[in-house]
């Protein structure tokens, strides 16, 4: 029986969690960053979502499996209920529900917060190749995200163009 514990990230998480965050900025698309950030600037974004969001790590056997977090959808004053999220897995270990729990423990957590909407920017593409396929909208789909828009050709990475859409869940009342 695996030994799964979410828990919050802290700053001594910064080396492992950059490392896993590295393979995707490197190899695929679904980044759009073009430099991996070292571990001292994945330490600052650490400690700068902590102060007002959640972020958490999933580890099994104590070996960190993936991290999730929010931060603001926008930050005028009116969205403060709004978040976008970003959850990335160790390569390799997909499809094992890792990605399930730690969505499901962050939208708790936000939901806990107050927070009402969680929204996502997920690269997209119609025909996938080497650098990106849909698994991640296929998630978000499975776990009740619904679909909301399209932003065309709008991000530029491995020489080609590729499409963001954007994918919601109403977390919260409303009240």
């Amino acid at each position: 029986m695996e030994n799964l514990i979410v828990r919050s990230a802290t700053e001594e998480d910064a080396e492992v969690l950059s490392e896993i965050y590295s393979y995707y900025v490197e190899n695929t698309a679904i980044s759009f960053e073009y430099t991996a950030p070292d571990e001292e600037e994945f330490r600052k974004r650490i400690k700068n979502t902590l102060l007002k969001y959640p972020y958490l790590v999933l580890e099994k056997d104590g070996e960190i499996m993936g991290y999730a977090y929010a931060g603001p959808f926008k930050t005028r004053e009116a969205y403060k209920y709004s978040v976008e999220l970003s959850l990335y897995l160790k390569n390799g270990v997909q499809k094992r529900g890792y990605g399930r729990i730690l969505l499901t423990a962050l939208e708790e957590s936000l939901k806990e917060m107050g927070y009402q909407n969680s929204n996502a920017c997920i690269a997209f593409t119609e025909t996938g190749d080497e650098y990106l396929n849909n698994n991640s909208m296929e998630f978000h789909r499975h776990m009740g995200y619904t679909f909301v828009g399209v932003f065309h050709k709008c991000a530029y990475k491995f020489d080609r163009w590729y499409d963001m859409i954007w994918m919601e869940k109403l977390i919260g009342e409303h009240n």
